[in-house]
């Protein structure tokens, strides 16, 4: 953010209340939209969005939540991290309050049922559309996109842990740097 016109807090809250307030599905199926009003603004670079992404999801919580906390710490610290939490939460909070309150007793209604059962391919969209966006920049070469695939089915087919595949990963990514440092100074 060097050299770039500071972000006021209002800014702040209204791009993050107006990601709250459009996205059906929360977490994942919110990632399109967040990073459309992030990357667009120029406040995460579309190179940083999986990091950001990583890091939403290895740190406890809820994945809209911390991605508004990093995106607001990263603009205005402390500050930003709050107002950015806030605005994320506040209207799908009021939406859910509101549902609650006024809705409760329709909820086995079959048109309310199915209006929700149609809402599902959407949500499936809205996740698919920036796990493929984001394999595109993080899978550069062809053994990245082989590990993508052998998650996908571990994951898919066997059922494991992504725990266990992230251990694995972080392992073996630590022994392969390892080692290339290893040669690398060797070499000197």
């Amino acid at each position: 953010m060097t050299g770039e016109k500071k972000i006021s807090l209002w800014q702040l809250f209204w791009v993050m209340a107006k990601i709250g307030s459009f996205t059906i599905g929360g977490g994942y199926a919110m990632l399109l939209m967040i990073q459309k009003e992030i990357t667009s603004r120029g406040w995460i670079s579309e190179e940083e969005f999986p990091d950001l992404i990583a890091l939403s999801q290895a740190a406890p919580g809820l994945l809209a939540v911390n991605i508004s906390i990093f995106t607001g710490y990263r603009l205005r610290g402390t500050a930003g991290a709050i107002v950015a939490t806030i605005g994320s939460c506040m209207p799908p909070f009021l939406i859910i309050l509101a549902i609650a309150l006024f809705f409760s007793g329709y909820a086995d209604e079959p048109i309310v049922r199915q209006a929700f059962a149609g809402m599902r391919p959407a949500v499936v969209a809205l996740i698919t559309v920036p796990m493929i966006k984001m394999a595109r920049t993080s899978c550069r070469q062809w053994w990245q996109w082989l590990i993508a695939a052998v998650v996908i089915a571990l994951v898919t087919f066997l059922k494991l842990s992504p725990v266990y595949i992230l251990v694995c990963v972080i392992a073996v990514s630590l022994a392969v740097a390892l080692q290339r440092d290893r040669k690398r100074r060797a070499g000197k």
